[in-house]
C-alpha cells in the first residue's frame, strides 16, 4: 500500500476548494454549458417539487446563470445520448460516459429482486411490449397507481422502475415531468452498455468522480454522494487507503478527525492552485450537491439547514421551501420564495446571525433580482425580513 502525504489546509481553504469544485467561483466554470456542468458535478439530484423551478434547473442556474430553462431540458433529456436517469445520492441525472459504472448497483438491483415493492411477475411482457412499442410511459401500459397513496403504484409502475433498476430500460425523456422508458440497447452507446466493470472498480472510479465534484470531503461526504453501504463501502475506504481512487489525504481546521488520521479526502488537482475569480451570488436549491448533506453544509459553511416542507406548517421557522443564499463564497442566509405572476415573492427572509445588513444586502438582493429575471418577474417583494429594515432596499431593483 502506497504511503500517501496528507497535505493541511484551513477551514477557508477548504471552503474555496470545495465551492471552486462545485463550479462557483470563477468564469472559466461556466465552460461546456449544460453538459459541461453536469460532467464538472458528476450527478443532478431530481426531484418532483417546483417553487421558482425544479432543482435540476435550479442547479444549472445557480452556476451558468440565466440560461435558459428549455436548453437545460434539452441538454438533459433531449438528447439521450447525453445522459441518464439513475441512483446516485438519489434520483440523479447523469453523464452517458458514467454508465458502465452503475454497473454494480445493477447487479445488486438483480440480486435483490426488491425495491420498495415486490417485483411483479410481468415484468419480462412489459420489456417486451417496450422493445414492441416503445418508448413508453407508465400511460401506455396502464398507469402509474392504482388510486391509493402515492407510493400505491400499479405492477406496470413498478415492473417499469425494475427494468430501470436493472438497466434493461432508460428514460430516454420526460413529457411533462413523466418518465418516458425505452430500451437501454437504443439509448446507450454500445460501446458503453457492452462495459462491465467489476464492482471494486465501479467504486473506486466512483470515489474519483465524487471527490472530484466535492473539492474536499471526508468519508461520509463520499458515502452520502454514492449513497454506499456494506460491501460496496468497505470498497470505498480500499480505494481511498491504497490510492486507486487518486484522492490525497488532507485535514482540515476545524473538522472532526480521528487521532493519526486524514480528516478528509481531496482531488490533488484541486490543490494545485488557489481557487480565483468572481463569486457568484445566487438562491441555492435545498438538493443542490453544494449542500445536499446537511452535516457537510454545517462543517463547511457553519450553517445549520433544515428543509421544512415536511414540517406541519404551524412549526416551521424560515418557509416551506427555504433555499440558501450563497454571496462572496458563504452561505448568508435563506429565503422561501414563491411566485405572483409576475412577482417574486420572499415569504420570509433572514440574514445569518452575525452578519452586518449593510456588508450582505447587496448580495441579497442580487441573488433575488437575478432569481427573479430568471424566471420571468419583473419585481421583487420581501413580505418579512429579519432583520426588519432589509425590506425597503430589497424590494428596489439595483440599477
Amino acid at each position: 500500500m502506497t504511503e500517501l502525504t496528507t497535505t493541511e489546509l484551513s477551514a477557508d481553504e477548504a471552503r474555496r476548494v470545495v465551492l471552486r469544485a462545485q463550479g462557483l467561483i470563477g468564469a472559466d466554470t461556466r465552460k461546456g454549458g449544460v453538459h459541461g456542468m453536469l460532467r464538472r458535478l458528476g450527478a443532478v439530484q431530481l426531484d418532483t417539487i417546483s417553487v421558482l423551478a425544479r432543482s435540476h434547473e435550479l442547479v444549472a442556474y445557480a452556476r451558468l446563470g440565466a440560461v435558459g430553462r428549455p436548453k437545460v431540458e434539452r441538454a438533459y433529456w433531449h438528447n439521450p445520448a447525453q445522459s441518464f436517469e439513475y441512483w446516485c445520492h438519489a434520483a440523479c441525472i447523469l453523464p452517458i460516459e458514467h454508465w458502465p459504472l452503475y454497473s454494480f448497483r445493477r447487479r445488486a438491483f438483480r440480486e435483490r429482486r426488491f425495491r420498495w415493492h415486490e417485483v411483479p411477475g410481468n415484468v419480462d411482457q412489459l420489456l417486451q411490449q417496450v422493445r414492441d412499442q416503445g418508448p413508453l410511459m407508465t400511460s401506455d401500459v396502464g398507469g402509474a397507481k392504482n388510486g391509493g397513496p402515492w407510493w400505491d403504484w400499479s405492477d406496470s409502475k413498478i415492473g417499469l422502475e425494475w427494468l430501470l433498476d436493472i438497466g434493461e430500460v432508460v428514460v430516454s425523456r420526460r413529457v411533462g415531468w413523466r418518465r418516458v422508458y425505452d430500451l437501454a440497447e437504443r439509448a446507450v452507446p454500445a460501446d458503453l452498455l457492452a462495459e462491465e466493470p467489476s464492482d471494486e472498480e465501479c467504486v473506486t472510479r466512483l470515489a474519483a468522480i465524487a471527490g472530484r465534484s466535492l473539492g474536499v470531503a471526508n468519508r461520509t461526504d463520499l458515502i452520502d454522494f454514492l449513497r454506499l453501504q456494506g460491501r460496496h463501502a468497505a470498497m470505498l475506504d480500499e480505494a481511498l487507503l491504497s490510492g486507486a481512487a487518486g484522492l490525497v489525504p488532507v485535514t482540515v481546521s476545524g473538522w472532526p478527525s480521528k487521532k493519526g488520521q486524514a480528516t478528509a479526502w481531496a482531488d490533488p488537482a484541486a490543490l494545485e492552485s488557489e481557487p480565483r475569480g468572481r463569486h457568484r451570488n445566487t438562491l441555492v436549491s435545498p438538493f443542490d450537491s453544494l449542500i445536499w448533506h446537511r452535516g457537510r453544509t454545517e462543517r463547511v459553511f457553519g450553517f445549520k439547514y433544515q428543509l421544512e416542507l415536511y414540517v406541519p406548517k404551524h412549526k416551521r421557522v424560515h418557509g416551506y421551501f427555504t433555499m440558501p443564499v450563497l454571496s462572496g463564497g458563504r452561505l448568508i442566509g435563506r429565503v422561501d420564495p414563491a411566485r405572483e405572476g409576475s412577482t417574486l415573492v420572499a415569504r420570509q427572509l433572514s440574514l445569518e446571525l452575525g452578519l452586518a445588513p449593510g456588508k450582505w444586502a447587496e448580495g441579497l438582493r442580487d441573488a433575488l433580482w437575478s432569481a427573479a429575471e430568471w424566471v420571468g418577474c419583473d419585481s421583487v417583494r420581501v413580505e418579512r425580513a429579519d432583520p426588519p429594515e432589509l425590506i425597503t432596499f430589497l424590494n428596489t431593483p439595483p440599477r
